[in-house]
């Protein structure tokens, strides 16, 4: 993404924010650097542990409440605007702009990162454009698990009422062996009574954050095809359709890809027309280097995802047969629950993806900006999913640069 004050006077104090994880890989950014919390932050924006564990589930809880943390002063709500619907692609919004053109803001991948943005700008009456190499909204996908810190920023933005009412509230977690014995159990309110769980389909929360922007806010169909620095030290952004865009940003480096954390994941969204069954729950199964679990999403549909450690991304799978076939070989014999559900998913919804993940730390990796350069969501830290913080994350990233453009 790329952004401008809106009291900039020249293109050298325009400065950039990337989104996009995939496209970013290969382009001269800032080399960003992980934890499994969000490095963004000041002296005045403190993060607060979101719980911490004290029983014979303690690291199980550790991983998932000891990572939820939230700046306090980034999430003050901020004043909403009127806003228009425009979901349709636009792709030749780019072909008809002028050879060279400057914004003030550009989002370069409307993801979740880039999108939530986008409208937190919006709210403090900063205005950008989107850019989207595909022709629609990515909509692929199953759901995603926000714990209060992805809640808080929702409300911030002004989605978060719209989303809870389609969801259902979770209310604990059970870890299970692979034969059905309950390992342990806990319950979220009781390591923090201030926090709320709920997954969240990956398409209904980008077309509510795509709701809250203006018309022509997104441009599809734009591919970034090559970055240039002019002889007066403009960066110079060719686009596919061979427009440009003018950007100023201190020197270019190297961009390091994610790594492989060998995990690869199987998963999918259920679907019951008459009501799914199970409580509202998190259920985790752990077998012998392969992990699962299942959780209901609304009154009838229910999120799973089947995991197992591999040292390599291995072979690209999309015939759904064969998707299937692998994830039910991967938990053969185990208890008949997780089997069941699996075997009732349509095989046109099961996923297969290689996992990457990205280390920072601190004061030994470069940081996320330089400059007027910013990277945002999983192009600076892409998390693998037993976190429950990736999409959360990625909502912080964007309140928190919204707010700081503000000050």
């Amino acid at each position: 993404m790329w952004i401008q004050s809106p009291c900039a006077s020249s293109s050298a104090d325009r400065f950039v924010v990337w989104e996009e994880p995939n496209t970013a890989e290969s382009l001269p950014l800032v080399p960003p650097t992980h934890s499994n919390r969000v490095q963004v932050s000041s002296d005045t924006d403190k993060y607060t542990n979101g719980g911490s564990c004290s029983n014979s589930c303690s690291r199980l809880r550790h991983q998932f409440m000891a990572s939820l943390v939230m700046p306090q002063k980034a999430l003050l709500m901020l004043p909403s605007l009127p806003t228009k619907l425009r979901l349709k692609p636009i792709c030749a919004s780019m072909a008809n702009a002028k050879p060279v053109r400057t914004e003030n803001i550009v989002i370069v991948g409307a993801g979740i990162a880039g999108l939530t943005t986008a409208v937190a700008l919006q709210r403090v009456g900063i205005g950008s454009l989107v850019l989207e190499q595909a022709d629609s909204l990515r909509t692929g996908g199953t759901s995603l698990t926000f714990f209060k810190n992805g809640w808080k920023v929702l409300d911030a933005i002004g989605v978060g009422s719209e989303l809870r009412t389609q969801y259902l509230e979770l209310q604990g977690i059970s870890v299970e062996s692979e034969y059905g014995r309950k390992l342990c159990s806990f319950k979220f309110k009781d390591e923090d009574e201030s926090q709320e769980v709920r997954a969240v389909e990956r398409r209904v929360l980008l077309e509510t954050l795509a709701k809250q922007l203006p018309p022509n806010a997104i441009s599809f169909c734009s591919k970034l095809k090559n970055i240039e620095r002019s002889e007066n030290d403009e960066i110079l952004l060719k686009l596919e359709d061979d427009s440009q865009i003018s950007a100023k940003w201190p020197s270019g480096w190297a961009f390091e890809i994610p790594d492989m954390s060998g995990i690869v994941l199987f998963v999918a969204l259920d679907f019951y027309p008459n009501g799914q069954p199970f409580e509202p729950k998190v259920t985790y199964v752990y077998g012998r280097g392969v992990r699962a679990a299942y959780v209901p999403v609304s009154r009838t549909k229910v999120y799973w995802f089947v995991c197992f450690n591999s040292p390599s991304p291995g072979p690209k799978i999309i015939d759904p047969s064969i998707l299937r076939e692998e994830t039910v070989k991967l938990i053969k014999g185990w208890s008949t629950e997780l089997l069941d559900i699996l075997k009732s998913t349509p095989d046109d919804t099961i996923i297969r993806t290689p996992l990457a993940d990205r280390w920072l730390w601190p004061g030994i990796n470069p940081p996320a900006s330089r400059g007027n350069v910013v990277l945002v969501g999983d192009a600076w830290h892409p998390m693998t999913p037993n976190l429950g913080q990736g999409a959360c994350c990625a909502l912080e990233d964007a309140v928190v640069l919204a707010k700081k453009l503000e000050q």
